[in-house]
């Protein structure tokens, strides 16, 4: 079983890393060819694609300009230590041990407009290139079509028992072709009481999926089910919700 989860615009450069223990993304031409045509941007350009103050769009334009290869550990650092969003508050990769990492290293891919698709231990330099960015280039129109079947063929090789978990964002998952991949898809979605119903809170909602990834990785998951014992932060699988694949946790008290 495969997981797959969304980058975060959050990025922490600045402490050291707790492992040393790092690869190489696989996509790094591809990324090559993105940041080339990105630094022709102004900043202007970027605040606008990116909808992005001018002190941020100056912050990411520094950022490609300064963009090189080959990645190490002075230059760059583990997309799972790099990344601080709510998902990954939630699953707190600081306070893993090696054979979390170990299981983590094989069991989760990180989706990224900038380099496709990212092991937890692969090597990142800084960036902000949020996958649904309308970025015209030399593959088409936007970084869907840049990525094109590459990003869904790479996901096919690994998922050895044809099935994934999606704890990704739409806009992310939208880059595997859902459609056309070749895998049983699980998609667990999270619920918390508010004015008297369920409903989905983003901010909630995106910290319960990294508290459901590391579960898995704590629990050495690897058959889906095992997943609807998921209770962590008072959360429970509702059965009488769920659809199908889509799985629905709810949440009575925050």
């Amino acid at each position: 079983m495969q997981i797959v989860i969304s980058p975060a615009k959050t990025l922490d450069f600045d402490s050291d890393p707790i492992s040393k223990e790092h690869t190489q993304p696989r996509f790094l031409e591809q990324s090559q060819q993105l940041i080339t045509e990105l630094k022709k941007l102004s900043v202007a350009d970027v605040a606008s694609l990116m909808k992005l103050s001018d002190k941020l769009a100056g912050l990411n334009m520094a950022r490609f300009q300064t963009w090189s290869t080959p990645f190490n550990l002075s230059n760059a650092k583990q997309a799972i230590l790099a990344f601080k969003g709510d998902v990954y508050t939630g699953l707190d990769a600081d306070t893993l041990d090696k054979a979390g990492f170990d299981f983590m290293q094989q069991h989760l891919r990180i989706l990224s407009g900038l380099y496709g698709v990212l092991r937890p231990l692969d090597l990142m330099q800084a960036y902000r290139l949020e996958m649904g960015t309308k970025f015209s280039n030399a593959k088409g129109k936007d970084l869907y079509q840049f990525w094109g079947s590459q990003l869904r063929e790479s996901i096919e090789t690994e998922l050895s028992d044809g099935i994934l978990l999606n704890l990704a964002s739409n806009e992310y998952f939208k880059a595997l072709q859902a459609r056309e991949l070749n895998a049983r898809i699980i998609t667990p979605i999270f619920k918390d009481w508010k004015n008297g119903q369920y409903k989905i809170i983003s901010f909630y909602a995106k910290k319960a999926r990294g508290l459901m990834t590391r579960y898995i990785i704590d629990h050495k998951i690897d058959k889906p089910e095992t997943i609807q014992q998921f209770d962590i932060d008072g959360y429970r699988f509702s059965p009488e919700m769920s659809e199908g694949d889509n799985w629905v946790f709810i949440r009575d008290h925050i």
